[in-house]
């Protein structure tokens, strides 16, 4: 679709549904979600995304928290597994061939940057998914400085085949190509070989898509005439970050970001790209790192404490949530991430993991869970691992490694991260699996894992 086209398609939504509170979507990787959301944009009312695959639970939550007086459907056959009698607001389908005047776009009110633009609505791995508030204002900024970090222009070919229910897919890959002016290819599933024939400058991914990227040396070739790979949403294996360098000629950058902040640190297309780390702070954006004791944790590369963002990117609040909002926020106004990270002397970050299940206190010691996966995915025969501590009697918590793996024994492993690292951030046990449970974008589900 041609930009015209699409603004058009869009323009008849923002018709349908003008002054509505809220409304929904069903976000399959269609034409027929982007105009819907674009219309949304226009007509200045939140949207809702609704992932496609969602169950009724799920589903009758978001659409009920969310207050969404109208459901979006962009497929013409309707939504498959979905029951309108159980979905409790009318349905609107969307055409994007369906057209209305561009110029509905210059002569409706234009909305406040401050206004709620998107809900976006949370994993729910600590209960009931909540619903994220971002502005128009918030968006821009982000998209903004990702632009100037990246290099993105309108010379650029975005390609992905990423959900468009998260910030990744759609807020990126989406609105970051309209935003620009770049043209964007949405390859419907993120196949080695849809990627390879796309033919694009710029490629979004997360790490299960590189990692079979990597697996298709063909594939991971063609992608040598791109200027730009970028990984995100769940940290990049080192191996698959070494592979991708050596078969593409370029190591990909990787960025850091979450719903309630969108993207706040990344490697820059103009800059270095190091495995295991995920860049500076954007424009804008400022970062500091907390103890345990509230007090300051330096910036030496090897301490870690809990990572707080401040900027124009942050969301407006938890939708209903008022406690939640300010649990999330310190009194100085920094939004607390959850993540445990390291900062070096030059800026750069790397991101452990999650205070809850990645930060291990072993026998006195605070070890990252990410740093012992990365030494375990540095052994050949691993594919995956995933690392929690586990209650202990002496220790406090012991490290125990869920693994997938061929050809080699739990010992085997133990002893190979203790050659690499400190003996005390060895696993005291490690666990052979078939897989390990993951979400939609890619993120092992470690609360899944049964200890046994």
């Amino acid at each position: 679709m041609s930009r015209e086209e699409l603004f058009g398609a869009a323009a008849a939504v923002a018709r349908d549904i003008a002054g509505a509170r809220a409304v929904a979507v069903r976000a399959t990787a269609s034409a027929g979600t982007v105009a819907a959301t674009l219309g949304g944009l226009l007509a200045g009312v939140p949207v809702v995304p609704v992932p496609p695959d969602s169950g009724p639970v799920e589903r009758a939550h978001i659409l009920g928290d969310s207050g969404a007086e109208l459901l979006l459907e962009p497929d013409p056959a309707g939504a498959p597994g979905w029951s309108t009698d159980d979905l409790a607001l009318p349905v609107v389908p969307v055409d994007p061939a369906r057209r209305a005047d561009p110029a509905y776009t210059r002569t409706a009110p234009e909305p406040a940057p401050d206004s709620a633009a998107l809900i976006l609505y949370t994993s729910g791995t600590t209960g009931a998914p909540k619903g994220v508030l971002l502005s128009a204002a918030a968006l821009a900024a982000d998209l903004d400085a990702l632009a100037d970090a990246w290099a993105w222009t309108p010379d650029d070919v975005l390609v992905h085949g990423l959900p468009l229910f998260h910030v990744h897919g759609l807020v990126l890959g989406v609105l970051g190509a309209l935003r620009t002016g770049s043209r964007v290819v949405h390859t419907g599933r993120p196949t080695p070989q849809a990627y390879a024939k796309a033919g694009g400058s710029l490629y979004f991914g997360v790490p299960t898509v590189w990692s079979r990227i990597a697996d298709d040396p063909a594939s991971a070739r063609a992608l040598s005439g791109a200027r730009l790979l970028v990984s995100g949403s769940a940290p990049l294996p080192v191996p698959v970050f070494d592979r991708l360098a050596a078969l593409t000629g370029q190591a990909p950058a990787e960025r850091y970001g979450m719903t309630e902040t969108l993207i706040t640190v990344s490697a820059r297309a103009d800059g270095p790209k190091q495995a295991g780390w995920v860049g500076t702070p954007l424009a804008g954006i400022a970062t500091r790192l907390v103890g345990e004791d509230g007090s300051a944790v330096p910036h030496d590369g090897e301490s870690v404490g809990e990572l707080q963002v401040s900027g124009p990117t942050l969301f407006d609040g938890y939708l209903n949530r008022p406690d939640a909002t300010a649990e999330s926020m310190t009194p100085d106004g920094w939004f607390r991430t959850g993540d445990v990270a390291a900062v070096a002397a030059d800026g750069r970050h790397r991101i452990v993991g999650r205070a809850s299940t990645d930060l291990i206190k072993t026998g006195g010691y605070r070890v990252g869970a990410g740093e012992v996966e990365s030494a375990l995915l540095a052994h050949p025969g691993v594919r995956e691992a995933a690392v929690v501590g586990r209650p202990h009697d002496d220790l406090g918590q012991e490290i125990v490694a869920y693994v997938v793996a061929e050809g080699v024994s739990g010992t085997e492993l133990t002893d190979f991260v203790a050659r690499s690292l400190s003996v005390h951030k060895r696993p005291r046990r490690v666990l052979l699996r078939d897989e390990l449970p993951r979400n939609a974008m890619g993120k092992v589900q470690k609360k899944q894992l049964a200890d046994d």
